[in-house]
C-alpha cells in the first residue's frame, strides 16, 4: 500500500527471524501481526499479536522462516523499520529500529512519528 516496489516494508534480523519462527511453531500460528496504536507518553505504541489467519490487506514480510504481517493502518509508519530480537541480563524482547520515529519516551515503550504528510512525501520521493 505505502511500499516501494522491490523493497520489503520491514527487515528482520536473523535473531528476530529465529525467535518469530520459534513462536510460530510453538503456537501453531501463521506469524505475527505488527501495528501501532495510540498510547503511552510519546503518543503511539507498537503492537504485536499472533495471527491465525492472514488478512488480505496486510503487508506480508517473510524472511528466514519468519512471517510478519503489517496492519494496513501501520504500514506507512513502519516502512523501513528493522526488527531485531535482543537478549540481555535484565530483559529480552523485540526491538524496532524505525527511521520514521522522531521522539520516544524515557522508558522506550512509546514513540512519536513524523507527520503523515512528511512520510507520504518521503515514500513518493523514494519511488522515483
Amino acid at each position: 500500500m505505502f511500499g516501494i516496489p522491490g523493497k520489503q516494508a520491514v527487515s528482520i534480523t536473523p535473531a528476530a527471524a529465529a525467535q518469530i519462527a520459534k513462536l510460530m511453531a510453538r503456537d501453531d500460528t501463521q506469524g505475527l501481526r505488527i501495528g501501532v496504536k495510540k498510547g503511552g507518553c510519546a503518543g503511539m505504541e507498537y503492537t504485536m499479536d499472533y495471527v491465525t489467519e492472514i488478512d488480505p490487506n496486510d503487508e506480508v514480510v517473510e524472511q528466514g522462516g519468519a512471517r510478519i504481517m503489517i496492519a494496513p493502518m501501520a504500514q506507512m509508519f513502519l516502512f523501513g523499520t528493522e526488527i531485531d530480537y535482543e537478549t540481555s541480563l535484565l530483559e529480552s524482547g523485540f526491538k524496532f529500529r524505525n527511521p520514521n520515529v522522531t521522539d520516544a519516551c524515557g522508558c522506550g515503550e512509546s514513540i512519536k512519528f513524523k507527520d503523515v504528510e512528511e512520510l507520504e512525501a518521503e515514500q513518493a520521493a523514494a519511488r522515483q
